[in-house]
């Protein structure tokens, strides 16, 4: 049977098998939620072994534990290591959801639900593929899979993990799910990911919140005293002010940058996905060169004082923010993690205390187009679509990827499915039917053409 009558055939069971994982509200930065973690790795390990894995174990590590399956066929078959995460985001604000969270929907053709695209979907559509491929009897790759619980925190756990178990993890290549294609009709290839950096923030100001009628205008405001700083920190250009923030940024050449900017980009479309009133962010650089070869620096939270209803006249002890910084590569998290503590902590007054405390973060990533697992990704996509799929640099970050080479010495090739409209870490996550059936259709091709250009 070809993979698309499977596909038509299993469908409800596809869905069905999905909407399983998707009901556990595995959020891996919520200590509630602990058990839940457990419980989809559990389900996880059905899935895999119903699948045709022959053997399936839930490895404990520092953290939430890592789902570890596979498949070995022939020691002279190349191996592919599937590599994906059970965790997803927290769903606030709540009351902006139209459906429920973790009680998936399909409607208008797209599954409406937290982990439908991020990152239960796709790391599903592998398991299906995967399904067809040992049914079929069409498997010439030994194939692992390895699910963690904490990529959405920053995959802590997950580095020890894979500095104890080096051999295990051994493979020709890492397959990912985890990323975009530029639309759904213009089918793409991840060829870049960008580093991350994350800290917390904390002014303290009086040791106890204070009325604001009595001490105003005579001790600082934390949160005054916080918004101004932050205010600091990028210029009228948008550029980060923190020193040697660039200072280890490639220059790309005017060829370079025309080149990448020959990808498909519809400003329209582009704003009506994000909702935004117009585009902003560095000058002298368009969208595309923004989110693919330029560090951004952003606030991710901001919070301090009184936000209940009604009045409460108060200046705060503290105030508090996450910030967030995309790093490009041979930027070293690390290093520009502690240029931004530093130059924080200096444009702090004397009449506050200031904390930077870092949270996670991790390197870019740029996969090269030679490889063969690469050109067997483009093979399988262009037969799929019926389009050449345009090697893409993505502004997010998957910081286990840049991991994985240091540690395993092996490459990743970022072969995702979802669409910029499918509001991962928002309210209303969707993933549209057809994408995860196109997901699981290419990705037995992969196999297929991975197989033939690794025997050559």
């Amino acid at each position: 049977m070809e993979i698309k009558s499977y596909i038509q055939e299993n469908r409800d069971r596809f869905l069905e098998e999905l909407f399983s994982l998707i009901r556990i509200p595995s959020i891996s930065s919520q200590t509630e939620h602990k058990g839940d973690m457990l419980k989809c790795a559990e389900r996880w390990k059905e899935l895999i072994l119903e699948a045709g894995a022959d053997k399936v174990e839930i490895m404990p590590t520092e953290g939430n534990p890592v789902v570890y399956g596979e498949k070995i066929i022939n020691k002279d078959y190349p191996t592919v290591l599937v590599y994906g995460h059970y965790d997803v985001m927290p769903v606030d604000p709540i009351d902006e959801w139209k459906t429920n969270p973790f009680e998936p929907v399909v409607k208008d053709e797209h599954i409406w639900a937290r982990g439908a695209d991020d990152d239960k979907g796709q790391s599903f559509m592998q398991a299906k593929a995967f399904e067809y491929m040992v049914k079929s009897g069409n498997l010439k790759c030994n194939v692992k899979f390895m699910l963690e619980g904490e990529e959405e925190i920053g995959s802590g756990a997950l580095y020890g993990f894979c500095e104890k178990n080096k051999e295990l993890l051994q493979a020709d290549v890492i397959l990912v799910s985890d990323t975009s294609m530029i639309a759904k009709d213009v089918p793409s290839i991840t060829a870049g990911l960008r580093g991350l950096g994350y800290i917390e923030v904390k002014v303290t100001g009086p040791k106890a919140d204070l009325h604001s009628g009595l001490y105003g205008g005579a001790v600082a405001n934390p949160i005054n005293i916080l918004c101004k700083m932050i205010a600091q920190l990028q210029d009228e250009d948008n550029r980060c002010t923190v020193p040697d923030f660039y200072k280890e940024v490639i220059e790309l050449s005017k060829e370079e940058r025309e080149l990448m900017n020959k990808a498909p980009f519809s400003e329209a479309d582009y704003l009506n996905t994000t909702g935004s009133p117009s585009l902003h962010g560095e000058k002298g650089f368009t969208t595309i060169e923004r989110t693919g070869i330029r560090p951004s620096f952003d606030v991710c939270g901001i919070w301090g004082g009184y936000t209940g209803e009604g009045a409460k006249t108060v200046i705060p002890s503290t105030a508090h923010a996450k910030i967030s910084f995309r790093l490009v590569p041979d930027q070293d998290f690390n290093v520009i993690t502690e240029r931004v503590a530093k130059h924080i902590e200096a444009i702090a007054p004397e009449c506050v205390k200031v904390e930077v405390t870092p949270l996670h973060g991790g390197y870019a990533y740029v996969s090269p187009m030679d490889l063969p697992a690469y050109r067997a990704a483009e093979a399988a996509m262009q037969k799929t679509y019926g389009k050449q799929p345009i090697p893409t640099r993505s502004g997010g970050s998957i910081p286990i990827v840049a991991g994985f080479e240091r540690i395993l010495g092996i490459k990743s090739i970022l072969m995702g499915f979802g669409l910029g409209s499918d509001a991962i870490h928002s309210p209303n996550e969707n993933y549209p039917l057809q994408q995860f059936f196109n997901g699981i259709e290419s990705i037995t091709y992969f196999y297929e053409e991975f197989a033939k250009l690794m025997q050559k």
